[in-house]
């Protein structure tokens, strides 16, 4: 019958009939809401940490160990047994495999005996290109190959070609799927062709032009293996870098699992300014990014001197979340697992959200400490909450509280007398930062009260709108 007819004909029963459903709606809306309301939000923690085991096959022992360490392991795709041991042994760490997003290689082990190797570094094997698929091989405006300077045997491809993305997703996904892969580790999503080589892209006038072509290729890249890759219920984290020149560019890149800033913590001006993490819109990105938790952020801190390794872990601190990770790194190929005695410091969880002091000074407190980092380029002063000291200090000698005495005589009642211990803190010294220094201040007797963390609702709102 028309729904015209069944109106005119049965006016109450419709009309009892559109409460009803309009009542049940309102009453799922509402409880969705107290659904809503009622998930308390992610803890803020100190930052785990992670390893970036790509620079050798990693030992039965170092297994052992990050199994018990770390909450993040990015391995080569040629270590899948290594992947299922450390699930077997802690199923909470997140194993992704380790893929190269802008090059394809033939050196040993990538190509052998003429053959692509079983397991590849990249999406796309050597051969297999050269065979069937050359004109994947980027050229220059000379009609070159793409050599990258410095690492011997990678070649460029052409990222912004589609027919590229979707060989490199299916083959990607398929593997990950396969050999049991939490995700993928994609790396070289990178800015600028200018560090691996001075080549301009032919079809270019200018490395200008050259740039801005791999940036729209990788962005339409990423989007494509990123939600294949969801769709298969797989993490895809690039290595993005130099977000602080693109705006929105950490956000976008980062909505499929997460992202990996290679140079956190990075000193400007050969090693004489402030930090450069700091400085356009990339640390307001990374902060929207980690307050929602619902990504990975890892954070790799290049390390020559106790001075960078202090920033580094002080900054991730600043942007701690539940899912942010960081690691020093002491060599650039990433051959051993790196360990921070920081990360035993104990700074527990985040009570505040970050804060900006007049003088570019960071800080923030934790549930058993606090930490600063001087983000300038200038020497700076900032005082600190009482009663902390620095990690691995020894604990301060508590005061003994007086015994009662007791005095009895026989011509009066017993009386008591106390010494009464002193009823103020002496207000804390200042501390003196030198440029892209940090200071990590931690609570052995752990007697901080702990508070109540919160993010300004534009951060939830910044972050919200990227993650997934």
């Amino acid at each position: 019958m028309p729904k015209a007819t069944l109106m005119r004909h049965h006016p109450v029963a419709c009309w009892t009939a559109a409460f009803v459903l309009l009542a049940g709606c309102l009453a799922g809306c509402v409880a969705s809401s107290a659904q809503e309301i009622a998930v308390p939000p992610p803890k803020p923690l100190a930052p785990c940490a992670w390893w970036y085991g790509i620079g050798q096959p990693p030992t039965a022992q170092e297994i052992e160990l990050a199994a018990k360490r770390y909450q993040v392991v990015v391995l080569n795709a040629d270590q899948g047994a290594a992947m299922r041991r450390l699930h077997q042994l802690n199923s909470r760490v997140k194993v992704l495999v380790y893929k190269d997003l802008s090059s394809t290689r033939n050196y040993p082990g990538a190509v052998d005996g003429g053959q692509d190797a079983v397991f590849l570094p990249s999406g796309i094997g050597y051969v297999a290109a050269q065979e069937h698929h050359p004109e994947w091989f980027a050229q220059d405006v000379n009609g070159r190959r793409i050599e990258w300077q410095g690492y011997p045997r990678h070649w460029q491809m052409t990222v912004w070609n589609p027919d590229y993305q979707q060989a490199w997703t299916d083959a990607v996904v398929a593997e990950v799927t396969r050999e049991g892969w939490d995700g993928v580790l994609a790396d070289n999503d990178f800015n600028s062709l200018s560090h691996y080589s001075s080549a301009v892209l032919a079809g270019t006038a200018n490395v200008a032009e050259t740039d801005r072509k791999l940036r729209d290729g990788l962005d339409a890249f990423l989007s494509k293996a990123g939600d294949a890759l969801t769709n298969a219920q797989k993490l895809m984290v690039p290595n993005v870098s130099e977000t602080h020149l693109v705006p929105g560019r950490w956000t976008a890149h980062s909505r499929f699992g997460g992202a990996m800033e290679e140079n956190f913590g990075f000193r400007e001006n050969g090693g004489t300014g402030g930090l450069l993490t700091f400085r356009g819109n990339e640390f307001q990105e990374l902060r929207a990014q980690a307050a929602l938790g619902e990504s990975l952020l890892l954070l790799v801190t290049r390390t020559h001197n106790a001075r960078e390794e202090r920033s580094g872990y002080a900054s991730a601190a600043l942007l701690a979340g539940p899912r942010t990770c960081w690691t020093r790194a002491t060599t650039d190929d990433y051959r051993d697992p790196e360990w921070s005695a920081l990360q035993d410091s104990g700074l527990g969880e985040a009570i505040d959200a970050a804060s900006r002091l007049p003088n570019g000074v960071w800080t923030r407190t934790f549930s058993h400490g606090w930490v600063a980092v001087n983000t300038t380029a200038s020497t700076q002063t900032v005082e600190p909450p009482p009663g902390l000291v620095k990690p691995g200090a020894p604990a301060p000698t508590p005061t003994p509280t007086p015994t009662p005495t007791r005095t009895s005589t026989p011509t009066s009642a017993p009386t008591s007398t106390r010494t009464s211990a002193p009823t103020s803190t002496p207000a804390p010294p200042s501390l003196t930062l030198e440029a892209a220094d940090a200071i990590i201040l931690v609570d052995p007797q752990q007697l901080v009260k702990r508070g109540t963390w919160r993010i300004t609702r534009d951060e939830f709102r910044i972050g919200r709108l990227w993650a997934r």
